[in-house]
């Protein structure tokens, strides 16, 4: 499993700070912790895999502008369905802008966008390249990405208690959409 401890590592480093790390804080703070990390990790088993065995490919055919593009404009969707009407019930299929199959596959589905060509994506396939080890690499990539999302996840639970939703709600659309705009701008300029 050569390449497990330096993924683990560089990757939680990494993904501090993250935008995906708000995200996933968002999300917990609205909905149930328990089906957040489970769409986390969902996403993440399939973007690490994705990331050990094409990213290099994916990397060199599509232009990270167009990366870029999708990432703003789903932040930018996000915030907005952030500030759209709950309807009280968080599986109803009418209050989910993504999908019909509920919060796990809309935050899988979200968490994916977002961390598609990131930089915790571009380290991963760095180290898959470095330490030509599939299982290492793969693991302790997703490993630390579970671990910097989980802090998240714990903070939002703790926010999500302490503060009106009303305000989380619009804090959390805001800060979306700004980083919806910024990337594009970056992509587009």
């Amino acid at each position: 499993m050569t390449g497990f401890f330096p993924a683990l590592l560089l990757v939680t480093i990494a993904e501090l700070g993250d935008k995906t790390q708000l995200l996933v804080l968002a999300l917990a703070a609205k909905h149930r912790p328990g089906k957040v990390i489970a769409g986390v990790i969902l996403a993440l088993l399939v973007l690490q895999l994705t990331a050990v065995i094409v990213g290099r490919t994916l990397y060199a055919l599509v232009p990270m502008s167009y990366l870029q593009v999708a990432i703003g404009v789903s932040f930018i969707g996000f915030g907005l369905w952030m500030l759209k009407k709950d309807t009280g019930d968080e599986e109803n299929a009418g209050s989910l802008a993504l999908t019909s199959f509920g919060i796990i596959t809309t935050v899988a589905a979200t968490f994916f966008i977002a961390e598609l060509g990131d930089k915790t994506q571009l380290a991963t396939i760095s180290l898959a390249a470095k330490y030509n080890s599939f299982a290492g690499v793969w693991l302790g990539s997703t490993l630390g990405m579970i671990v910097a999302d989980g802090l998240a996840l714990i903070v939002g639970v703790i926010a999500g208690k302490r503060l009106p939703q009303e305000r989380i709600k619009y804090i959390s659309a805001g800060i979306f959409i700004l980083f919806g705009i910024i990337t594009l701008a970056q992509a587009l300029l």
